[in-house]
């Protein structure tokens, strides 16, 4: 349904949503969804360093006699 729009229905939806809106609700709106990408992007980046930190302080705690059974 939604993938035969086009450019000219997208041109129409655009100017139906900004006399609705407005233009400085949406571009408040915009720069509220930016602050939430940066904060969303932020967080993930936080997640992957502290992810690499726990496995960097990971210990191998295999017993020695299980570790030269495997190397056999």
């Amino acid at each position: 349904m939604l993938n035969n729009i086009g450019l000219p229905g997208l041109l129409l939806i655009a100017v139906v949503v900004l006399v609705l809106f407005g233009r400085g609700k949406i571009s408040s709106l915009m720069g509220e969804v930016g602050k939430g990408i940066t904060a969303f992007k932020r967080g993930v980046d936080d997640s992957k360093r502290e992810l690499d930190d726990s496995l960097a302080e990971a210990r191998d705690v295999t017993p020695e006699d299980q570790k030269a059974k495997d190397k056999v």
